[in-house]
């Protein structure tokens, strides 16, 4: 009988721990026993805490016996010496409280693999720097049975072959883990087949990340390190998408299954990566690099991922083939739980926007301290915001005020581009055409035009307030080192012309949607009929008793939704997904306050799902 067996904790520690986590050629010592690690990645900062014991008592209940996750120093360091695990004032503070996680990840029966990496990549907004190893290291320690820490990740697509700089960099990491003592097992991760050895260290195990042909590159890994094991850091499960992607990405359930089984017969150790995906909540979504155009590709909100757990944690196909699998090459038997229930989904009915503030109140409504005086464009890191750290994520409005404009003005940039896309507005008016697809990506207004210009055709002449309202879509998570200079909204080397004059005498204005500043808002007027320029809309919900729920958003055009201040992130009706994922604990009995940013298309009411919306599927 299953109550028969011992946990998995009883299992390995059975008789005092003697050793931690050790290598043979073919296998994992743990406390001198055999371990096959089977492990499933589950960002806690990508799950509402509530939900933390119920997605990691799915994974345990699949036979998994151990959950991964990466540590983003964006989040946990916000400021400059300013740290965050659970009990700071920022906006995801409630979702980083790292120690509790692993504690009930424990609790749960549960081994876990951390990954606190410099770089953490995972379609994660500029791959999680900073970084202050010293913080975590004191953090984990003392909950660590074993220490088995990445070093760094995918370093291998950044280095070059025999390069003493990346040798001395990795080197460095190893040296720091020590004298802090982590000293018993260190890995990289990287895929065999791309990168070769490159970004291993000597004596430090390397890990494969890929999502087929597991033969090929465990037996390079095998080739690499005859000494060690095999193991998969990352067996890509599924995969991510981009805005402007012409469908919601997906791989079968059969070719899924192939892979998995082939990893664990070779045989090898494995993480899933993602068991669950979650959500890019607020401002955090990573992009991509490529060739091809519009060369930049930034992330949707949705991290789906089409994982065996679906964004709101729901069980799919993939989650009973692994558990399956999992079974069948487990030579461990311990105890696991029940499965636990699936949440209750549920479409609350429409409800009307019933309040607007236009641009000009929005603007108004910005602290004095997030508003900068220069004299010619600056980048938003740089501005002297956030207790001089810049500004990190959001919009940075530039407004001149009292520039002469005519019907045949023209408006130019010159050495550079908007980053990622720049809204012209006239006395409040919109100049810039709506986006609903990438055709006009290369256009006056975004990333892949340098030097363009853009017809103001001003009905009028006279003293005139120009304003030129940026996006921060994301920045790179993945892609080489020339592609990395991620400075978002206008760069100081970029010149603004109006009319081939140069216009300095800035006042930039950091527009960043602050949880404390959203709730703060007042002075709501009445929804205009049509809208001109970016507004704020706002929509009540009662609610008896809060469950999951989905956004509709395919009535709007692109912005972001905030429910009781909270960044749900964005969305955009460029698609692939048209829905935002709302969890209950984000919802309270009695009214609820919805603010919408929207930039373009306002729709009149807010629309509720019981499911999600992640567009087209196509099977890769």
């Amino acid at each position: 009988m299953d109550s028969d067996l011992p946990t998995l904790y009883e299992y390995y520690t059975e008789g005092g721990i003697t050793a931690g986590l050790e290598t043979l050629p073919d296998t994992f010592l743990l406390n001198k026993k055999n371990i096959t690690i089977f492990s499933g990645s589950i960002h806690y900062f990508r799950v509402h805490p509530d939900y933390w014991r119920d997605r990691l008592r799915k994974l345990r209940a699949a036979g998994f016996n151990t959950v991964d996750t990466y540590i983003p120093w964006n989040l946990h360091e916000p400021e400059r010496d300013v740290y965050d695990f659970g009990s700071g004032n920022s906006d995801m503070s409630l979702f980083l409280d790292v120690v509790k996680y692993i504690k009930t990840a424990q609790e749960e029966d549960l081994f876990v693999l951390v990954r606190p990496s410099p770089y953490i990549c995972a379609e994660w907004d500029f791959g999680g720097m900073p970084r202050h190893v010293t913080v975590i290291v004191q953090l984990l320690k003392p909950l660590t049975l074993s220490s088995f820490i990445q070093l760094e990740n995918e370093y291998g697509a950044l280095t070059e072959d025999g390069s003493k700089e990346d040798l001395d960099y990795l080197l460095f990491l190893k040296e720091d883990y020590e004298k802090r003592g982590i000293v018993e097992l260190l890995y990289t991760s990287d895929n065999p087949s791309i990168h070769a050895e490159k970004g291993s260290l000597p004596g430090v195990l390397q890990t494969a990340n890929f999502q087929e042909n597991p033969e090929a590159e465990l037996l390079l890994l095998k080739k690499y390190q005859p000494e060690k094991p095999g193991m998969v850091m990352e067996y890509w499960s599924g995969w991510f998408d981009h805005w402007f992607d012409r469908e919601h990405h997906t791989t079968s359930v059969e070719a899924f299954s192939d892979v998995l089984e082939r990893i664990l017969k070779f045989p090898a150790s494995v993480n899933l990566y993602m068991f669950h995906g979650g959500t890019n909540f607020g401002f955090y979504n990573g992009a991509n690099i490529s060739n091809e155009f519009p060369h930049y590709s930034a992330d949707v909100t949705s991290y789906d991922y089409d994982a065996p757990l679906t964004e709101a944690g729901d069980y799919t196909n993939k989650y009973d083939a692994c558990k399956k699998i999992v079974a069948k090459y487990n030579k461990v038997l311990t105890k696991l739980p029940c499965q636990p229930i699936m949440s209750k989904k549920m479409a609350y009915g429409p409800v009307s926007i019933t309040g607007e503030l236009n641009f000009n109140q929005i603007i108004d409504k910005v602290a004095p301290e997030d508003c900068t005086k220069a004299d010619r464009v600056v980048h938003m890191e740089k501005l002297p915001v956030n207790n001089g750290n810049g500004q990190s994520y959001g919009f940075v409005l530039y407004r001149r005020a009292g520039l002469t404009v005519n019907d045949l003005s023209t408006l130019q940039i010159k050495d550079g581009a908007f980053y990622d896309m720049g809204i012209v507005l006239l006395d409040g008016e919109r100049k810039t055409n709506k986006l609903t697809s990438d055709i006009p990506l290369s256009c006056f207004g975004y990333w892949v035009l340098e030097n363009g210009d853009l017809s103001l055709l001003s009905a009028s002449s006279g003293p005139k307030t120009l304003d030129i309202l940026v996006e921060n879509w994301g920045r790179v998570n993945f892609g080489v080192r020339s592609t990395f200079d991620q400075r978002k909204g206008l760069r100081e080397n970029t010149t603004i012309l109006l009319d081939k004059k140069e216009v300095t005498g800035w006042e930039i204005i950091s527009l960043q949607f602050k949880s404390t500043w959203i709730k703060s808002l007042d002075g709501w007027g009445p929804v205009s009929s049509n809208i001109t320029a970016p507004a704020l809309f706002i929509a009540t919900l009662e609610v008896d008793t809060p469950y999951d729920t989905f956004l509709d958003m395919r009535g709007w055009g692109r912005g972001a939704v905030f429910i009781n201040g909270f960044n749900l992130g964005r969305y955009f009706s460029a698609g692939p997904t048209h829905s935002l994922y709302i969890p209950s604990p984000l919802l309270k009995t009695g009214t609820n306050h919805i603010v919408v940013f929207e930039l373009f298309t306002a729709g009149s009411q807010i629309v509720f799902t019981d499911k999600p919306i992640l567009g087209p599927i196509t099977a890769e």
